[in-house]
């Protein structure tokens, strides 16, 4: 009798599972301050599930009592509820789709949560403590439906289905009937969209959206809450492309194709970056030490052979007490990442001097170019083509407000946002 083959045999094709897409957050560089764990990350996969999850509208319900309304959802089927009055809602039940996988993205930790997100604060840091400020974040933000057939196209749809199976748009929502009957609405904060061309060979920016509960694209209301939503923008689509990025209010997430993901740098190729430029010895011009960028899992604490930059010029030197303004002019401590102003020693330019950190994020990058460009305040590097195209990136700030940042720490860049590099070489 034959023994069973196992995976790893040679003459047995280990069968990859079906990967859709990933969903990064910005402004974590590869994992989340205090460790990826179980549903939070900073990253998360989209594989074709082993049995179809996915719900279709089906039938729908215009009811006037409450005994009405636990009559629906007493079935245990997915429905979205509007309501329009005190004693009118409209329940549109949702039965299962065979061709389509479901994922839902949210604050809550709750069951049917599949990637959990929490608010992203600027300089890569999660907002821990909810009642410093309250989270933006709905619990249950939105969800992502991805087709179960090539070419797996995914889309994006406002709001995630509770834990009661319900989506629940009360008397204040932003909601209305569309010239076709169908019911539709808008979270209090808001989902937006942003699908650019070309990504990442030559990208565009596009316009950024908001995407509606049933997953209709509008442009942008007056403020991020306003009572009014904006005008339909016909022709455009929920389907989500490669560097497509979905804001939350409080984070936002960049969307790779599994396709996209292929072609992508991968955190081997950075570390091959790395230790090429560590192989060229640059060198502090003022104590003429040899400088290193630390390994990609430790960049994130200061090591002694750190390369240092003068943003105001881009020359790379490393850690030094030279040329330090007066007193009241330096600034926060230094280690942190503080913007200490000082005066090159090579050009005398003035302005930050912080130290600089590889951006160890693969999803980010729109090449797979050397490490030649570091982002202005925060010191992250990558290549050329990259920091050019974050810091021509608006993401939305407050309740109307655009700003770049950068994406591996979400620090707001200031104008133009990068600076090119200058290492000195080994003098010997």
């Amino acid at each position: 009798m034959n023994s069973p083959k196992k995976d790893g045999d040679d003459d047995v094709p280990v069968k990859e599972p079906i990967k859709y897409g990933e969903l990064v957050i910005l402004g974590y560089n590869g994992s989340l301050p205090s460790g990826d764990r179980g549903r939070r990350k900073s990253r998360f996969a989209l594989y074709r599930r082993a049995k179809a999850n996915g719900v279709k509208p089906s039938a729908v319900h215009i009811l006037n009592t409450p005994q009405d309304s636990k009559a629906v959802h007493s079935r245990g089927q997915h429905s979205i509820s509007f309501t329009l009055s005190r004693n009118q809602t409209v329940v549109v039940e949702y039965c299962h789709d065979n061709n389509t996988d479901m994922f839902q993205i949210g604050r809550s930790t709750e069951g049917p949560i599949d990637f959990v997100v929490t608010d992203t604060s600027g300089g890569g840091k999660e907002c821990e403590d909810p009642s410093i400020a309250p989270s933006t974040i709905s619990r249950f933000a939105c969800r992502v439906v991805c087709e179960r057939n090539p070419p797996y196209t995914a889309r994006i749809y406002a709001a995630g289905f509770d834990s009661s199976k319900n989506i629940f748009l009360g008397e204040k929502a932003t909601k209305w009937k569309n010239p076709d009957g169908h019911m539709d609405g808008l979270t209090t904060n808001g989902v937006l969209v942003m699908h650019p061309e070309g990504f990442p060979e030559d990208p565009k920016q596009g316009l950024w959206r908001e995407i509606s509960v049933c997953g209709d694209v509008y442009a942008l209301r007056e403020t991020r809450s306003g009572p009014s939503r904006g005008k339909l923008a016909e022709g455009e689509s929920s389907a989500l492309r490669d560097g497509s990025l979905v804001d939350l209010c409080g984070a936002t997430l960049l969307w790779r194709t599994g396709e996209g993901l292929m072609r992508a740098p991968t955190l081997r190729h950075l570390e091959a970056l790395r230790q090429e430029l560590n192989a060229s010895r640059p060198q502090c011009p003022v104590g003429l030490s040899t400088l290193a960028f630390p390994s990609l899992p430790r960049s994130h604490s200061l090591e002694e052979r750190q390369p240092w930059v003068y943003l105001a010029c881009g020359h790379v030197h490393g850690r030094h007490d030279w040329g330090q303004r007066s007193e009241g002019e330096v600034g926060p401590r230094e280690g942190e990442g503080s913007a200490a102003r000082r005066e090159c020693p090579l050009c005398r330019s003035v302005g930050p001097y912080v130290p600089l950190w590889l951006g160890s994020e693969p999803a980010v990058y729109v090449d797979a170019g050397a490490p030649t460009h570091a982002f202005v305040p925060c010191g992250h590097v990558c290549s050329e083509r990259t920091v050019r195209y974050w810091a021509e990136t608006p993401l939305p700030h407050g309740t109307h407000a655009f700003r770049p940042v950068c994406p591996f720490c979400s620090a707001a860049l200031s104008s133009p946002g990068w600076t090119r590099l200058i290492f000195q070489g080994p003098i010997d």
